[in-house]
C-alpha cells in the first residue's frame, strides 16, 4: 500500500470487490461529486492509460482557524501540512473492460491511510467507488458534476 496520500473528502471510500456489469461504453473521465457531497474529484487517465484521481472542490476548504484544510491524519507526517484541496487520492487503477477499473489505490484523509480501490462505471452519470483492507470493504456512489 501506499502511504502519505490523501482523501479527506473520500473518507467513505474503502473498496468492494465482486462488481457485476458496468456500462459498456460508458467512461469514468471527469469530475464526480462524492456521495457526503462534501467534495469533487476528477478522474483522469494517468500512467499508461491508468485511472486516477484529484480533489478539485470541497464544500469545506478552510478549516476553523480560517486556512485550508490540511491533511492532518497523514500517515506520513511530512504530508500532514499540505491542502486537502489538490491532492491526488486515487492512484493507477487499472481498465478492465465493461466499465470495471481494478488494481488501484484509495487515500482516506479521515483515517489517513491508503486502501486497495476499485470502480464500476454503472452508466454515463454514476460510478461506484470502493476500498477494502483485508476483507473489510465499502463502497460510495458517486455522481457526474460534469
Amino acid at each position: 500500500m501506499r502511504t502519505g496520500l490523501v482523501c479527506g473528502a473520500l473518507a467513505g471510500a474503502l473498496i468492494v470487490g465482486g462488481f457485476t456489469g458496468g456500462a459498456l461504453g460508458a467512461d469514468p473521465y471527469g469530475v464526480w461529486l462524492n456521495e457526503r457531497q462534501d467534495a469533487h474529484v476528477k478522474l483522469y487517465s494517468c500512467n499508461k492509460d491508468e485511472l486516477c484521481g484529484q480533489i478539485v472542490w470541497l464544500k469545506r476548504p478552510l478549516g476553523d482557524d480560517g486556512k485550508p484544510r490540511r491533511d492532518v491524519k497523514n500517515d506520513d507526517e511530512s504530508l500532514r501540512d499540505r491542502p486537502m484541496l489538490g491532492i491526488q487520492v486515487l492512484f493507477d487503477l487499472e481498465d478492465q473492460g465493461g466499465g470495471q477499473w481494478e488494481d488501484g489505490e484509495v487515500y482516506n484523509a479521515r483515517d489517513g491511510d491508503t486502501y486497495d480501490a476499485e470502480l464500476e462505471v454503472i452508466d454515463a452519470n454514476t460510478v461506484k467507488m470502493s476500498g477494502c483492507i483485508w476483507f473489510v470493504c465499502k463502497t460510495e456512489t458517486w455522481t457526474r458534476v460534469e
